[in-house]
């Protein structure tokens, strides 16, 4: 009984894996959610927070949306159902919205990158893709010179 109050929906600790290089990088252009497909020891390193998306990005082949390079750590007590640990993972959307990502996914320079992975409110496993744009490095300067400027300001604020 008291196995079941742990596991309620309030009390769940939501692993998020991210990609915070990913707006540094690139031009944020739409966002979407999409499942993908694991297997049993995946999810279990994935719950233990044992993965990255620093390398990976997304690809549409024969009308599926697939992910590349994401890298989940091997499961410990798997045995002998180990997984590989950057095997290519089919991501899961509806056909008309793969169909809508393709047209802009073959655009020169566009590309699809994942931003986050998480746990939703049912316990699936959700990820957050983006099609982005890569940033120039007059774009980056930009960046960090507006995140300097923000920062010496809340500086001044917080002295006044």
């Amino acid at each position: 009984m008291s196995g079941k109050n742990t596991k309620s929906g309030s009390s769940r600790q939501s692993t998020r894996i991210s990609n915070r290089r990913a707006t540094f990088d690139y031009e944020i252009l739409e966002k979407f959610e999409v499942g993908i497909s694991l297997q049993g020891s995946e999810v279990k390193s994935l719950r233990a927070g044992k993965a990255s998306l620093d390398e990976a990005w997304a690809h549409i082949s024969e009308g599926q949306l697939r992910l590349r390079d994401f890298y989940i750590n091997t499961y410990p007590q798997a045995g002998y159902a180990q997984h590989e640990p950057t095997r290519e993972r089919t991501l899961l959307a509806h056909r008309r919205e793969i169909k809508k990502l393709e047209a802009k996914a073959t655009q020169r320079g566009w590309t699809l990158i994942p931003l986050s992975l998480y746990f939703n409110e049912r316990g699936l496993v959700k990820l957050q893709l983006a099609l982005v744009r890569g940033k120039t490095h007059e774009d980056k300067r930009s960046d960090i010179k507006e995140r300097e400027h923000k920062r010496e300001m809340a500086r001044a604020m917080k002295r006044r």
